[in-house]
């Protein structure tokens, strides 16, 4: 990032970045919940159905199947959270040029999603937290914050060179 460039092209940078690395991010995280929904409760959907909580509150954290009114909101909150956590880890660390070698992405995605965890659940109420906390074990939670630094760093290497 050139030293003049004015607060508002460094967001917008960020912004343009954390779409591309924020949806390689969500795409990444969904199919752990996918997977780990699977495995831990016999349903795909559960734990992105969980995520619509905050719109829907308990019943979401008990829907099994895949519905319109859980499963399309449940993954465009999980997508949209991952956008903005990739917007600030852009426009926080992602912007150096030497965060985007392959030691520096990683370090700087796993802190943002070490941050995030701590936002989503000691900071937000209980009724913004990402909710597949109630459908998932703590290993699988952690697997899908792992696969959201995971995407975080991959964005942020291949973008390196725009």
């Amino acid at each position: 990032m050139p030293a003049l460039q004015s607060e508002a092209e460094a967001w917008k940078q960020a912004l343009r970045e954390g779409v591309v690395t924020g949806s390689l991010a969500g795409v990444l995280s969904t199919a752990v919940l996918v997977l780990a929904g699977m495995r831990q409760n016999r349903s795909a959907a559960a734990p992105i159905n969980a995520a619509s909580h905050w719109i829907w509150g308990d019943e979401s954290l008990r829907e099994d199947r895949p519905t319109w009114r859980h499963t399309l909101p449940g993954y465009l909150t999980q997508h949209a959270a991952s956008i903005f956590w990739a917007a600030l880890y852009s426009r926080v660390w992602g912007h150096r040029r030497e965060a985007k070698q392959w030691p520096q992405a990683l370090a700087g995605a796993a802190t943002t999603c070490a941050v995030a965890g701590v936002v989503d659940y000691l900071v937000v109420p209980k009724r913004l937290t990402p909710g597949y906390e109630h459908r998932l074990s703590t290993g699988a939670m952690v697997a899908v914050y792992a696969a959201l630094a995971a995407g975080f760093a991959l964005g942020a290497v291949a973008m390196r060179d725009r």
